[in-house]
């Protein structure tokens, strides 16, 4: 193993492109890319602010890998498949480690991110907390930026020296930018300049095949694959060992991908993951996923020869989902692990799918408590064994078996009021909570969101007086005052958009609201309690409408 160096502008020029040892590509088992656009200007961003993005991991090999290209045109509507590109015996190198870095690198300087390029606000970088954005970067259509927002790719691909780049920005400001502002775009495209195209800030190690042939086999490979990305976000093992299945299954990749994109085409989340895990289950495989399940081609060629029948019961699951219950988003559902009973209750016993009962009971209770949380795969082989045996799905049976491994179905007072803003949980109360709201997103990949009914703009102004020095100084309303599920209502995208609530107060965003607008959001209809000086008795008494609208289901698990 050995470690490289490039500059980033060098390194995005790699990818998809054979010039270097062949180009960088993906090989197929690295999962989706799944990084926000916000994430990405913050990628940018710590760049900017000279941090770290860690050392990536490659392999230099000959071998027919499946792999796809880099991603340059993000859309939420692409398909991997797209990408894919023909098996070779040629030099490549494969990013093992590090694909969300550089696919985020790749779209901000060689892409698109919705059809919108990436923009730099060439008079930001004023000292800020460590945890807010310094230099400003956004994703923006190009008939709609204006200074100070330049298109950051054309800095960074300039060939011209960074002061004459800095001049040509400030000529074309269009009005005459003050001394500091001049020094700042100066100081930003000479900062770009160091960070992006002189500085060998990419480092990664590289694993030869090609020059050391019996260094590093497939499945050695596969295990420092596992052993790099087992603590990244949303990266299960059984995402590793899909690679695998390709052996046996030519078209594993483009089957798997056409069921994730129909499961998940009305708003859901599954994952490749969940889905393998799954499989595993409803064969009587045990719900662990482990390196030698997916080495046996028993295994395989048994996955492979069901696969119809499984897909079919995931679709059948999925269905009855989105159209029966009240989870109608991927936001409302803290776990998918609830969900593979079912699936194997469908799967084996299709004849008494259509009567099943108590479905919305069994996925309300473990859904609240989080009952499926941590590591569940002993007490899920428990529970599909019970179907198995009794060919039922019998609630209050598996509901025992959930107790018996030590968790909790319990729904208290606290279990709905202790939700607060970004909580996992949040809109699986909502969604439970607002059966009849419209959850249509008012436009693409913009579901629902949770608003504060007071802003936390305007809690922020009230002040309590400081006991040491004895000036009202201190804020009376900390974070969880302010997020706390009491002070947060459902608004759909467009009512609180650019030109919707945003941070209007109560006492102006209700005064025209109908009473039935009211009662659908559980507000206090005495208008007395809309003022920011009622704060206190505003959430106490919206507490009270909240615990009369779950009274029934926290009565129901006493």
């Amino acid at each position: 193993m050995k470690n490289q160096k490039e500059t980033i502008r060098k390194m995005v020029s790699y990818l998809n492109n054979e010039e270097k040892d062949g180009g960088f590509w993906l090989p197929n088992i690295q999962r989706p890319f799944v990084w926000r656009e916000d994430q990405i200007e913050r990628l940018f961003d710590s760049i900017m602010r000279e941090y770290p993005i860690s050392t990536l991991l490659v392999w230099r090999t000959k071998s027919r890998i499946r792999r796809r290209k880099f991603i340059d045109n993000y859309k939420n509507t692409i398909r991997l498949t797209d990408f894919y590109v023909p098996e070779d015996d040629r030099t490549k190198l494969l990013v093992l480690d590090g694909q969300q870095r550089l696919q985020s690198l790749f779209i901000g300087l060689r892409g698109s991110y919705e059809r919108r390029e990436l923009y730099f606000d060439v008079l930001s970088g004023d000292l800020v907390a460590p945890e807010d954005v310094r230099y400003k970067f956004k994703f923006l259509d190009a008939e709609k930026a204006a200074f100070p927002w330049i298109m950051f790719k054309e800095i960074v691909f300039s060939n011209e020296l960074s002061s004459r780049i800095a001049k040509s920005i400030i000529n074309s400001a269009g009005r005459e930018l003050t001394e500091a502002e001049k020094e700042r775009v100066e100081d930003n495209v000479a900062r770009i300049s160091k960070q992006f195209v002189n500085n060998d800030l990419v480092v990664y190690q590289e694993l030869d095949s090609v020059d050391n042939p019996d260094a590093y086999n497939e499945d050695d490979v596969v295990e420092i694959f596992i052993r790099a990305n087992s603590g990244g976000t949303r990266l299960g093992k059984s995402d590793l060992l899909f690679s695998l299945l390709t052996s046996s299954w030519e078209d594993a990749d483009e089957r798997m991908d056409e069921l994730l994109d129909d499961l998940n085409r009305v708003g859901y989340d599954f994952t490749r993951d969940f889905v393998l895990k799954t499989c595993l289950t409803l064969l009587d495989k045990g719900a662990a996923y482990e390196v030698k399940k997916f080495r046996d081609e028993r295994i395989r060629q048994e996955l492979i020869d069901k696969w119809e029948g499984i897909s079919a019961a995931i679709r059948d699951v999925r269905d009855y989902l989105y159209s029966r219950t009240f989870i109608r988003t991927d936001k409302a559902m803290p776990s998918y692990l609830v969900l593979i009973p079912i699936i194997y209750f469908r799967y084996h016993f299709p004849q008494k799918w259509s009567a099943v009962q108590n479905l919305d009971d069994y996925l309300l209770r473990t859904l609240l408590s989080g009952a499926f949380s941590g590591t569940p795969d002993n007490m899920i082989d428990r529970c599909v064994k019970l179907i198995g045996s009794t060919s039922e799905f019998d609630v209050r049976e598996i509901f025992g078996i959930i107790r018996e491994d030590g968790r909790s179905l319990e729904v208290t007072e606290n279990a709905i009021l202790g939700q607060y803003y970004g909580s996992k949980q949040i809109h699986l109360i909502f969604n439970l909570w607002y059966r009849d709201f419209n959850y249509i997103p008012a436009y693409a990949d913009n579901l629902p969101q949770a608003d504060h009914i007071f802003p936390q703009s305007l809690l922020r102004t009230v002040k309590k007086v400081n006991p040491e020095t004895g000036k009202r100084n201190l804020l009376k309303y900390y974070q969880e005052d302010r997020d706390q599920i009491t002070n947060l209502m459902l608004l759909t995208a467009e009512e609180n958009g650019f030109s919707g609530k945003r941070d209007i107060p109560p006492n102006e965003w209700f005064t025209d609201k109908s009473e039935a607008y009211l009662d659908m959001h559980l507000i206090p209809k005495n208008p007395d309690l809309w003022n920011l000086d009622n704060y206190e008795a505003f959430i106490e008494e919206r507490k009270r409408l909240i615990l009369d609208k779950f009274s029934h289901i926290i009565q129901g698990y006493k």
